[in-house]
């Protein structure tokens, strides 16, 4: 047990509130039921578990056979490692795929937060493999749960100031939001239990943690590659005349995840809060996470995100309350505005006289699948030339540090291995992107990653028919309304509301900076290619100089395309 003793004021709060108050700093029983000769945790481990960055599910495709057979489910656990960044070294990346080949599925997932995931890996296996991520000097811890999540930023390994002081005021934020429960250690690591007479004290989360998980991102000034909207708190990293960082602009309160039939949940964009000077970016963050700790909904889980707290009580509510906690003035926020994003594809020179290369991963899933062989021809290029790996926001790839005549030998493996380079793949594919749904997602209501890549290519062959295949339109895809996609910021996106069907939303934009909305609900996904041909032929038609499609829709208007094109969809 923790030292809370008052367990009378949990009355009225979520069964969560109840777990992690009482959890003696997120061990619950987890260490015990590790020694049981059990195919699954149980529901209280399992909460604590994503504290832990490791996610109880089942394999959804066995859950007919096994029902039918009169047997459990078919239980499996996914790891998810906290990569601030998403920087990964050389050693690094080869104990990722190490562990995919010998506990998990054989695959390494790249997620849309510059993770890595690996699924399919199973109880009896789980220590191993939580080891072997810690041995090369990263961790699982904090990857999931009611903590700050992991702190993403532009992957673009440029070696100038700039980017160099960002990296070290994203490291600063790691280790003020880093939990300092020992329970982490003494679990998965055999760390020894200190006995002290002091208690363990976690200043910044305290005994309950925070009420809902907390998402940040850094930018760097015109480049909104990380989706920054999109956030509980985003940073923006402004240049000075020099070249230097002169400070960076906070914005709050930004989540994608909703609930269908539930209008009371909603995704927001985040807003513009203020301005702070570089050494005072880390106080500032710690304040906005410590308001959201104490105001924010501990009753209902699915009214607990920041963008909750600021639409009920105001944004300069929130304002005033994180200035009463700093001890410097907050100054106004500057106005941004950006570049079309940059996905960091292809061959770019990174200011020390070496290179590197983005490399497009489908939906962030680095596997060997028939002619494509990503796992293994990454693998042989780090083992061979080892370069850093970084993970983007697009979930694909970069390798950094490469010396220039090594550039031949990378393209050589890349071809050897069917890993096409970025000039040959089509433009809707390229800006399209899946989360992982069935069969591993317990959330998901519908197929994401396995039913993309299907549409996207009929789309593609609709595009280039229409002249409109060279265009940067963004397609996203998510297995439920919880968003992990970000489907809600894309040109268009897909949300799945049953097996086989989505709602489909237009009028956001590439740049990421406006939601889009439902342009038509439930959609088989057969009917969506025709659905949007003659959208698609009219802005052919109709668009001004340089406007994208999403833009065009915004400005036409879904009720006037829907009245056009004879839809009985409703506006949401």
């Amino acid at each position: 047990m923790s030292d809370l003793t008052d367990l009378s004021s949990l009355e009225g709060l979520s069964g969560n509130e109840a777990i992690k108050a009482t959890s003696n700093h997120l061990r619950g029983l987890i260490k015990e039921e590790l020694l049981e000769d059990t195919p699954a945790f149980g529901d209280t481990s399992e909460t604590l578990l994503k504290f832990h960055g490791i996610y109880q599910q089942d394999d959804r495709d066995r859950r007919k056979e096994a029902r039918a057979r009169g047997l459990s489910k078919h239980h499996q656990l996914m790891i998810r490692t906290r990569i601030p960044g998403g920087v990964v070294s050389p050693d690094a990346y080869v104990a990722h795929d190490e562990i995919s080949r010998k506990w998990a599925n054989g695959t390494l997932r790249v997620t849309t937060r510059q993770d890595f995931q690996l699924h399919g890996v199973l109880k009896g296996d789980i220590k191993k493999s939580i080891r072997a991520i810690n041995d090369s000097l990263l961790t699982t811890l904090g990857g999931c749960g009611d903590v700050e999540r992991n702190i993403m930023c532009c992957p673009e390994p440029v070696a100038d100031q700039f980017h160099n002081e960002v990296d070290r005021s994203i490291g600063a934020m790691v280790t003020e939001f880093t939990p300092k429960t020992r329970a982490y250690h003494e679990i998965w690591l055999d760390g020894e239990v200190v006995k002290t007479s002091e208690p363990e004290v976690e200043s910044l989360y305290r005994e309950q943690y925070l009420p809902r998980k907390f998402k940040t991102t850094v930018a760097l000034e015109g480049d909104n590659c990380v989706d920054i909207y999109a956030h509980d708190l985003a940073l923006v990293a402004m240049r000075s005349t020099s070249g230097a960082l002169r400070g960076f602009n906070v914005l709050v309160g930004g989540g994608l995840g909703r609930t269908h039939n539930k209008p009371e949940t909603f995704v927001a964009v985040a807003q513009p809060l203020c301005f702070v000077e570089p050494d005072q970016v880390v106080d500032v963050a710690r304040e906005v996470v410590a308001v959201q700790r104490d105001y924010g909904d501990r009753a209902n889980r699915r009214h607990a995100r920041l963008k909750y707290t600021i639409a009920d009580r105001g944004l300069d509510w929130f304002r005033d309350e994180v200035q009463s906690r700093v001890k410097f003035k907050l100054q106004p926020p500057e106005r941004l505005s950006w570049k079309p994003v940059d996905d960091h594809l292809g061959w770019h020179e990174q200011g020390d006289g070496r290179l590197y290369v983005g490399i497009y991963i489908e939906n962030g899933r680095i596997a060997d699948v028939d002619d494509v062989r990503s796992r293994s021809g990454l693998r042989k290029i780090v083992d061979e030339l080892r370069p850093q790996v970084r993970l983007t926001a697009q979930q694909n790839v970069i390798l950094a540090g490469i010396d220039p005549p090594d550039r031949s030998r990378v393209e050589e493996l890349m071809a050897e291995h069917g890993i096409a380079g970025v000039e040959s793949i089509p433009h809707a594919i390229r800006n399209a992107m899946a989360c992982p749904a069935i069969p591993t997602c317990g959330l998901a209501v519908a197929e994401a990653e396995r039913a993309l890549p299907g549409l996207i290519r009929q789309l593609t062959t609709l595009l280039d028919e229409l002249g409109l295949g060279d265009e940067r339109i963004s397609f996203r895809m998510s297995g439920c309304p919880n968003g992990c996609s970000r489907p809600y910021l894309g040109d268009v996106g897909f949300v799945g509301t049953t097996l086989g069907k989505y709602d489909v939303m237009l009028a956001g934009d590439f740049n990421g900076t406006r939601l889009n909305r439902v342009y038509a609900p439930n959609v088989p996904i057969a009917e969506i290619p025709a659905l949007l041909r003659p959208t698609l032929e009219a802005f052919r038609e109709e668009r001004e100089p340089a406007e994208g499609f999403g833009d065009w829709v915004n400005r036409t208007g879904l009720e006037a395309l829907r009245d056009r094109f004879a839809l009985s969809g409703t506006a949401s």
